[in-house]
């Protein structure tokens, strides 16, 4: 590691190395299928922010291990965040401010691919789910193997997507394309993934093609890849903290619903939830 990247503190959920430039981060769990969890989010930024401001990184490539990119949102281990507003306290406004904030960190969590001054690359393999897939549209160039699968599934554990896909992937993958995807919360494969445009290519060695673009981009002269990247996201990032802002306080509201608690129910139970919108 080299200049503010040594800064870091032990990290439980991610491993860091840079080489030649290019700095590499790998999504380690510690939860089944790196399930994001609360290390995840409180390193995430931290680790992003010093590779942002770190002279000797110019590129940056994050990817998963044992076969997954993310399962996303580990429920079972984020449980103390939502289970204060599903309690008999759920009416009360002080603590749905502090949820309000809780989904306000984590949206800065996710955010800090796009905040960082260096191109981040995201390289998929095997699943890609929920909040990975929030993680993934917040950086600037996507590939897969043709083994990935991705789902937009908050809408199946009675969510309204709140990290950053319904903000970023219409800007991606279009705004039809979407809400078909946000709507059913279906699977789909990496083929279908191209042809929508969330990913720019397959490869069978998903890493190694990722380690290829990621020295590609560091070649270039250092700033004026920062400038393409700050410039290109300049057109959107008013209307994605906009979309942002609204669904912190859309959530806070409406998310402790009797769907949501017996969605958490149903996954714990290991058997299907019954929705009765309320």
């Amino acid at each position: 590691m080299t200049s503010s990247a040594t800064a870091l503190p032990s990290l439980r959920s991610l491993c860091v190395e840079i080489h030649a430039g290019v700095a590499e981060v790998q999504l380690l769990g510690p939860s089944k299928g790196n399930a994001m969890g609360p290390d995840f989010w409180t390193e995430l930024p931290s680790v992003f922010e010093a590779l942002s401001d770190d002279d000797a990184v110019r590129s940056v490539l994050i990817y998963g291990s044992g076969g997954n990119f993310s399962y996303g949102l580990d429920l079972p281990a984020m449980a103390p965040v939502f289970a204060p507003l599903l309690g008999a306290g759920g009416m009360d406004a002080k603590l749905r401010e502090g949820f309000r904030r809780q989904i306000k960190a984590l949206q800065d969590s996710v955010s800090s691919l796009a905040r960082c001054a260096k191109p981040v690359i995201a390289a998929v393999d095997g699943w890609c789910i929920g909040g990975a897939i929030d993680v993934i549209a917040a950086a600037d160039i996507r590939i897969s193997s043709p083994k990935a699968r991705f789902s937009v599934r908050e809408v199946k554990v009675a969510i309204v997507a709140d990290l950053g896909s319904l903000q970023r992937l219409p800007s991606i993958i279009g705004e039809g394309a979407t809400r078909q995807l946000a709507l059913t919360g279906e699977d789909f494969d990496a083929a279908r993934a191209l042809s929508l445009g969330l990913v720019t290519e397959l490869a069978d060695d998903v890493v190694a093609r990722g380690r290829e673009l990621a020295a590609s981009v560091a070649a270039n002269p250092p700033l004026v890849v920062q400038g393409v990247k700050q410039v290109m996201n300049r057109r959107t990032q008013n209307s994605v903290q906009d979309g942002l802002d609204y669904v912190q306080v859309w959530n806070s509201a409406f998310l402790a619903s009797r769907d949501f608690g017996e969605a958490t129910a149903a996954f714990a139970e290991r058997r299907p939830p019954v929705y009765r919108g309320e």
